[in-house]
């Protein structure tokens, strides 16, 4: 079954073991965020929704073989968008209000760019899939119709530049 298959379950979607895995080490390690790899059936440390999702503790991203990307990418986006406080207390539940959500799930899409055979688009349709929801309707409508807050977050905390690039550095 491929993502182009229109008989793909919703939850099929690109995982941990799916991927170039030193690309997503390599991405975090940016913004001094560490992976570690859980065994397979093992509990994932820090993870806040269970079953398959990464968990946070500390500066620590916990991603198991059947992580979906995109849990990888959001929760690790939290740990960029939130407050140095925060960080550091950080312990399963990232916390966070309305717009640094909102912030995290732009920057999880950007991110995604930066990784071999994902991109946005793809983490556009897994996200749809996993059951993200927005005003209109999918994750890419969003993106491009209604994210300027997001993406004026994110600039105003210094995480993204003026012209909407990453800056590789954590919430200022």
């Amino acid at each position: 079954m491929t993502a182009a298959d229109p008989m793909m379950s919703e939850t099929d979607v690109l995982r941990w073991r799916d991927v170039d895995q030193d690309a997503l080490v390599t991405l975090w390690h940016h913004y001094g965020l560490t992976v570690h790899t859980v065994a397979p059936a093992e509990a994932i440390p820090g993870s806040f929704w269970g079953d398959e999702e990464s968990g946070l503790v500390a500066n620590r991203l916990y991603l198991r073989a059947d992580t979906p990307v995109h849990s990888a990418l959001h929760e690790g986006g939290h740990f960029v968008c939130m407050d140095d406080r925060r960080r550091t207390g950080l312990d399963t539940d990232a916390g966070g209000d309305y717009d640094e959500e909102n912030g995290v799930c732009y920057l999880q899409l950007l991110l995604a760019d930066h990784l071999p055979d994902v991109g946005h688009a793809r983490l556009c349709r897994d996200m749809d899939r996993w059951g993200y929801s927005f005003r209109l309707g999918s994750t890419a409508a969003w993106l491009e119709q209604d994210a300027e807050d997001a993406l004026a977050w994110l600039q105003a905390h210094g995480i993204l530049d003026q012209a909407g690039r990453l800056t590789w550095r954590c919430r200022v």
